[in-house]
C-alpha cells in the first residue's frame, strides 16, 4: 500500500447511490463502463483482483487499455497449477500489468498442506488461502472490481453491476456479457487463453480441486461447491 493510497478514505455508498450507478452503467459497454468508472471513483479507491485463470485476459485487457497503472491483486494460494503462474507472467508482460501477489500467513498455509484441508473441508481451505488474505486489504478500498459474468453460475446470475457485499461495493463490468460475446471479443482482440483451457479446463482454481469440466463444473472435483467464498 503506497502512502497516497493509505490517505484515501474508504467511502460507503448509500442504496440510492448504488441504484443510480446501476442505472448509469446498465446501458454502457464493458469498455465504456471502465472509462466511466475512473470518472466516478479515484484510482486509489479501486481494488482489482484477478485469478489469472481461463480467460482472465478479457478483464485485464480492458483495464490495461484504460489505466495500465492500476494495481492488480493476485491471490497466490500456493496451490496453483504451474500453467497459471506462467499465464500470469505472460499477461503481465503482454499488457504491462502492475501485479501484486498476496498470500496466506505461512504457518496457516503450512497447516492446510500438512492437514490436506482441501480434502476434509474445502470451504475452510479456501478461507485460509484465498478469502482471509484479501480481507486484510479490502478495508483500504471503496470498490472491488471482478470479472464475474452472469452465465457462470446460479449465484452470479443474480448479481447487479454494482452491489454492496459485506460492507464492500462490488463492480462487475463484464457481468452481462454472454458466453458467445465473450468468445467473440477474445477472437477479435486475439486474447490468449490459459493453456489448460485447451485440455478441457474451463474454470481453473487450485490444482488439488480442479478437474476438466464445462464452465465451473470442474471446480472442487465436481462437488456441489461452486464458489470459493470471495464473492459471496
Amino acid at each position: 500500500m503506497s502512502k497516497n493510497e493509505s490517505l484515501v478514505k474508504k467511502r460507503l455508498l448509500s442504496p440510492k447511490e448504488i441504484k443510480a450507478l446501476n442505472e448509469k452503467y446498465n446501458t454502457l459497454s464493458p469498455s465504456q463502463r471502465i472509462k466511466q468508472f475512473y470518472k466516478d471513483f479515484k484510482a486509489e479507491e479501486i481494488m482489482v483482483t484477478s485469478s489469472f485463470a481461463a480467460t482472465s485476459a478479457l478483464l485485464l485487457k480492458f483495464f490495461s487499455d484504460v489505466n495500465p497503472k492500476q494495481k492488480i491483486y493476485f491471490i497466490d494460494t500456493g496451490f496453483h497449477f504451474k500453467e497459471t503462474i506462467n499465464y500470469k507472467k505472460e499477461l503481465k508482460r503482454l499488457y504491462n500489468l502492475n501485479v501484486e501477489s498476496i498470500s496466506a500467513l505461512k504457518e496457516e498455509h503450512k497447516f492446510t498442506i500438512e492437514d490436506k484441508t482441501w480434502q476434509k473441508n474445502p470451504d475452510f481451505c479456501c478461507y485460509v488461502n484465498k478469502v482471509k488474505p484479501l480481507e486484510l486489504i479490502k478495508q483500504n478500498y471503496t470498490v472491488w472490481v471482478s470479472g464475474l459474468m452472469k452465465w457462470q453460475s446460479d449465484h452470479r446470475s443474480s448479481l447487479d453491476i454494482f452491489e454492496m457485499r459485506n460492507n464492500m461495493l462490488k463492480f462487475y463490468p463484464l457481468l452481462d456479457i454472454t458466453k458467445k460475446e465473450r468468445q467473440d471479443i477474445i477472437v477479435k482482440e486475439q486474447l490468449p487463453f490459459h493453456p489448460l483451457v485447451f485440455k478441457g479446463f474451463n474454470s481453473i482454481g487450485c490444482k488439488h480441486c480442479t478437474v476438466p469440466g464445462d464452465d465451473r463444473n470442474g471446480r472442487w472435483n465436481n462437488n456441489p461447491k461452486t464458489e470459493c467464498g470471495l464473492h459471496l
